[in-house]
């Protein structure tokens, strides 16, 4: 019998944002002592193991107060200005690795609530509640942001007034077009609903790419931690094309019967994924000799 072919996707992996945001924690490792990292420093837990492992601590607001004089690290997803402003307060040194595309989509948000602001309109972000990227949005202006996760939500929404909607940069932008038209529909005046699509093109660009990649193998695994936002889309886009695709965290979760009769097998990730972690993955496939019928 033939090998099984395993192939790992020279796409997935590593957003540029990720990658500087690593970069950036190994250059201040490598100075020597601790850094505190605000939040897991990408969805990831084996990777955030691996920099623990260097002298990241992962921290929360609440531990602050007691890092006086430490570095925290200002990961991809960024913050609002009341981390930085407290940060200053305390005598914390900061290394800002927030992705220049989360910085820029920052400043649209700010921009777009003066825009509101000034029309007695409300700004619309299509986000998952609670996730580092999405509070550091919202938290760029006092007055409140409307997040939407799904079709369910819109009615949170004042239709009678201008809508200036936009998205967290790792959203689907299928779902962000669906529900953008939905709110044109809805609207008293259509003209007066702004979609602003702010969507990273090298996640959104996956989509397509990786619904072809999964096609092609009898089996496909998707390797990404389970709190990424990005993985749970990109998991699902994967799960449409082959439903023979599982998604694991590590290596350890591989079931060997998912590859009974199987002749290729197909591993990716997500943004979060670091691409020694997928070779592990192949590793362990291969380990388990799994044989063509």
């Amino acid at each position: 019998m033939e090998p099984v072919h395993i192939e790992i996707d020279d796409k997935s992996g590593f957003c540029f944002g990720v990658v500087r945001a690593i970069t950036e924690a190994e250059r201040a490792l490598g100075e020597g002592g601790t850094v505190y990292s605000l939040g897991d420093i990408v969805h990831n837990r084996i990777e955030v193991q691996r920099l623990e492992a260097l002298g990241l601590r992962t921290v929360t607001h609440a531990d602050m107060p007691r890092l006086a004089g430490c570095r925290l690290f200002i990961r991809a997803h960024g913050e609002p200005p009341t981390t930085y402003a407290a940060a200053r307060r305390l005598g914390i040194g900061i290394i800002d690795a927030t992705c220049p595309v989360v910085a820029r989509l920052q400043r649209r948000v700010k921009q777009a609530h003066e825009a509101m602001r000034a029309v007695g309109g409300q700004v619309v972000i299509l986000g998952k509640r609670g996730h580092a990227e999405v509070v550091g949005l919202t938290g760029q202006v006092a007055e409140p942001t409307v997040v939407i996760e799904r079709a369910e939500d819109l009615a949170q929404i004042d239709f009678a007034r201008p809508i200036h909607f936009l998205s967290q940069t790792t959203q689907s932008i299928a779902l962000f077009e669906e529900l953008g038209a939905e709110m044109r529909r809805r609207a008293a005046d259509p003209a007066q609903v702004r979609l602003d699509d702010t969507i990273c093109r090298q996640v959104s660009g996956r989509e397509a790419h990786l619904a072809q990649f999964a096609a092609r193998f009898d089996a496909v695994v998707f390797v990404c931690g389970r709190k990424s936002s990005n993985g749970k889309v990109l998991y699902e886009v994967c799960r449409r094309a082959n439903p023979r695709c599982r998604n694991i965290e590590e290596p350890a979760e591989l079931d060997p019967a998912w590859f009974e009769g199987v002749r290729s097998v197909g591993i990716c990730g997500a943004t979060s994924t670091p691409k020694w972690l997928m070779q592990r993955v192949a590793e362990a496939i291969r380990a388990m000799g799994p044989e063509s019928e």
